[in-house]
């Protein structure tokens, strides 16, 4: 009983101090290095990082830049076949979003001529400064929403509302 005591002992604590060499994570084989270094321009140039200001910024010229060039002053957007002119009532500075790889989206209200208010849901490309809208679409009417968005791996995606 004894030698068994000691063998199991003895195995417990050969295992134990082996523990930490199994944990680790593979490594990749060694490999000679050049004795030159050669260095090249980075393949694309590094996007900048663009704050929620000027994602804010950019949705606010784009529709200045639209109503000003409009025959009525107005924000036009086709929505079930109607024209719909619109006046910005607010942007949505906390729904702002940078989604990489040079994308962004904005939410804003707009006002219509007969009071009511759509939610108007935007997205954009581009850099700051030069951003253009790729999407647009109407989520709510005066406070309904058409359609919600689910993320689903990582992508974010409009579940119609019934």
């Amino acid at each position: 009983m004894n030698t068994q005591l000691n063998i199991a002992v003895s195995v417990t604590l050969f295992l134990a101090a082996a523990m930490p060499l199994f944990a680790q994570h593979p490594r990749a084989p060694l490999q000679r290095l050049p004795q030159t270094i050669t260095t090249s321009p980075p393949s694309s140039p590094q996007t900048k990082e663009v704050s929620k200001a000027e994602i804010s910024a950019g949705i606010k010229k784009h529709i200045d830049s639209y109503t000003r060039k409009s025959s009525d002053r107005k924000f036009h957007i086709n929505y079930r076949g109607k024209d719909l002119a619109l006046d910005l009532v607010k942007v949505h500075d906390d729904r702002l979003s940078n989604l990489g790889s040079g994308k962004y989206f904005a939410c804003v209200d707009m006002k219509a001529t007969n009071g009511t208010i759509y939610d108007i849901d935007f997205f954009m490309a581009g850099e700051p400064g030069s951003m253009k809208i790729t999407e647009t679409s109407v989520h709510k009417i005066n406070g309904k929403a058409l359609y919600n968005w689910k993320e689903e791996g990582g992508v974010w995606k409009k579940l119609r509302v019934s």
